[in-house]
């Protein structure tokens, strides 16, 4: 079994509908990642903002950020999904690097040990 990544998927919903509706579609959609196989994290809704340019004779649009940990096949699928949903305008699917833990600078006193 392949080992599950980081990935964070920005999600541009349509504006139209009520907060209340853009909740149950960002909630539909994490249950369509968890049904893949990925594990969602953290979903963060960032509301109605100004888009640089229209979309679907849209300026506006609803903002949402989903942290999921999820094979490549996964997010492929999902993002397959994201283009037939039709209050999706755009979405970004971005891999998070891992941070290694930084070692320990090395002292003065260990520098003169080697030296």
């Amino acid at each position: 079994m392949s080992q599950l990544r980081p990935y964070e998927i920005l999600v541009i919903v349509d504006p139209r509908p009520t907060d209340e509706e853009v909740a149950a579609l960002l909630e539909q959609l994490g249950a369509q990642l968890a049904s893949l196989g990925a594990e969602v994290g953290k979903v963060d809704n960032w509301g109605k903002r100004r888009l640089a340019y229209d979309i679907k004779k849209q300026r506006e649009g609803t903002y949402a950020v989903f942290e999921v940990s999820a094979e490549p096949s996964m997010v492929k699928e999902f993002e397959r999904q994201l283009r037939l949903n039709e209050n999706v305008l755009r979405f970004l699917s971005t891999r998070v690097p891992i941070r290694k833990k930084a070692r320990p600078a090395k002292t003065p006193e260990v520098l003169e040990e080697v030296g």
